[in-house]
């Protein structure tokens, strides 16, 4: 039974498909082109092409005398060769897209933006300071994961036993201060070591539901999707749950009004909220950055009085400022020198407060009846087109500062859009990170785990050796580990950072301005907040970062640099 017939197969390998075929006869016709006898040359007479074994390979197939050797499978024929001594596969080489150039294999001295691109972050400008700094600055977004990386082993981290854990958690309760000298000689002996380290996990929790990630709220319905959740359809259980998180929410602040809190997340469905005490971040009062908000949220705290600002907004206002009196000038100057004046140059921009004077333009020219006037809802959402763009954008960050706060908490507390009505995070109150304990918190701690696997360095394998930190990362924790680790890997190590996007714009100054009187304040009464005074020091420093975060951690002897 005859095979049938199919566009571009040829039946028994007799015959080589149709576009191979045109693409050999192409190529003799140039050849017998090139090849032509000169003038009055007697023409020989032509003869059969020898016909090639389909079934042979490439490189055993029988050449003529003269033949060159056909590269190497993989690299094109030179660019003076002939076409037809190629291999038939790079025939159709023409008709595809050249693919592109394997990737290299990473070495120990990988680049940071190559290594951000291979872990998934978002790749950004690298800020790098112009010298190494014994500190690096404060970053007060919340990291979901950790990597350290080092030429010295992990193992003091792995295996603490049942007293050193027990002894972690006990200096954690009580704030004990851990003071390690510059560099430990036996890490993996160090009991102080390994019950510091099991100090710097720690952190704590409300609600507390085992089966449930809580943390990233933003974006996690996919992750929450599936599991079980007895208070979605009972409303009941929903009242009793966020009567608990009222309670919880109430403690923490109180804490935080006392100075016995240094800060603590409200992590929504929606939006984060840090609360940090006075002497932080050089204020002198409490602050609560919001981020991201919309239109709707902010509309909600004006009528609830609460009174805020939107620094980021406020910022670019006074930049395109300066810019516009910039040209103001430089415009003022041509037109005197080009004898004109600013009274008979153009009309200014119209505004959006022209709308405010109403439509009587249109009554001088008696066509008012004529034209339809945009309702009120129309003219309102023209003026606020500019607010509304940046809604869940990092530049919609708010500001509420002082006994606002106190408004804001009120305000959370019985905000019905705080808890999502559906979906799989329907009725699950926000989630509250404090790193103090506080009434109706739960102890947790961050999951570490070490990594030894081999690198190749130039010619050769060798060792490096990784720490792994998982869970909501907050800035104490970060200063806490790069402090142990400053001293158990000799002043030698790196971390890659992942941040948890909405919170990056938390690193941006409040410009304060009273840096002084508020780091007197700190010295005086934050002490007892539950932090290493050397952690303390950090946070209570003005933020460096802007909209961005530490991406990338290096110390070398002893010193930092940092890319963010």
């Amino acid at each position: 039974m005859a095979a049938p017939a199919v566009p571009g197969y040829s039946p028994g390998f007799k015959k080589p498909p149709a576009v191979l075929r045109l693409k050999r006869k192409r190529l003799r016709r140039s050849e017998a082109a090139a090849a032509a006898p000169p003038c009055g040359a007697t023409p020989r007479a032509p003869s059969a092409p020898a016909r090639r074994n389909p079934f042979s390979s490439l490189d055993n197939a029988p050449r003529a005398a003269g033949t060159p050797q056909p590269p190497e499978r993989g690299r094109r024929p030179p660019a003076g060769g002939e076409p037809s001594a190629a291999p038939f596969w790079q025939l159709l080489e023409p008709l595809r897209e050249d693919k592109p150039a394997s990737r290299a294999e990473p070495s120990e001295r990988t680049d940071t933006l190559a290594l951000t691109d291979d872990l998934h972050l978002p790749v950004a400008v690298p800020e790098v300071p112009s010298s190494p700094r014994h500190e690096y600055p404060a970053d007060w977004s919340i990291k979901t994961r950790l990597l350290f990386k080092s030429s010295q082993p992990f193992t003091w981290a792995e295996h603490l036993k049942a007293q050193e854990e027990a002894q972690g958690f006990a200096q954690h309760c009580r704030a004990t201060e851990t003071n390690l000298p510059q560099s430990v000689q036996e890490p993996k002996l160090s009991t102080e070591l390994r019950c510091a380290f099991q100090q710097s996990l720690v952190y704590w929790l409300h609600p507390s539901l085992p089966w449930l990630q809580l943390f990233p709220r933003i974006g996690a319905d996919k992750k929450i999707a599936g599991k079980a959740s007895p208070w979605s359809q009972d409303e009941a259980l929903q009242q009793v749950l966020m009567s608990d998180w009222s309670v919880s929410f109430t403690s923490l602040y109180n804490l935080l009004k006392a100075k016995l809190c240094p800060y603590f997340y409200v992590c929504t469905y929606q939006f984060t909220v840090l609360f940090r005490a006075a002497g932080l971040v050089g204020s002198d009062v409490i602050t609560a950055v919001i981020s991201p908000t919309t239109r709707g949220l902010r509309e909600a705290m004006r009528n609830e009085g609460i009174e805020f600002s939107l620094p980021l907004v406020e910022e670019s206002r006074t930049r395109k400022q300066k810019n516009s009196e910039v040209n103001l000038e430089t415009e003022v100057a041509n037109s005197l020198e080009a004898g004109s004046s600013m009274e008979d140059g153009e009309e200014p921009a119209p505004s959006d407060d022209d709308d405010d004077e109403g439509f009587s333009w249109l009554e001088e020219m008696g066509v008012q009846d004529k034209v339809k006037k945009p309702d009120a809802i129309s003219i309102k959402l023209h003026k606020e087109k500019h607010e509304v763009q940046m809604d869940h954008k990092p530049e919609s960050l708010a500001l509420v500062k002082g006994t606002n706060t106190f408004t804001l908490l009120n305000f959370l507390i019985n905000c019905k859009s705080l808890v999502a009505v559906a979906g799989p995070q329907a009725g699950l109150p926000p989630t509250l990170l404090s790193p103090v304990a506080f009434r109706g918190g739960t102890m947790q701690t961050l999951k570490a785990r070490s990594i030894n696997a081999k690198a190749r360095v130039h010619l050769a394998y060798e060792d490096i050796f990784s720490l792994e930190i998982v869970g909501p990362v907050m800035p104490h924790s970060l200063h806490s580990l790069t402090t142990l680790l400053k001293s158990a890997q000799r002043g030698a190590f790196s971390a890659v950072l992942y941040t948890h996007e909405p919170t990056a714009v938390f690193n941006t100054d409040l410009d304060n301005g009273s840096p002084a009187s508020s780091k007197e304040t700190v010295c005086k009464d934050l002490p007892t907040c539950g932090l290493h005074p050397k952690t303390l020091d950090q946070l209570s420093q003005c933020p460096t970062l802007g909209k961005s975060s530490i991406r990338f951690l290096e110390m070398k002897d002893y010193a930092y640099t940092w890319k963010s």
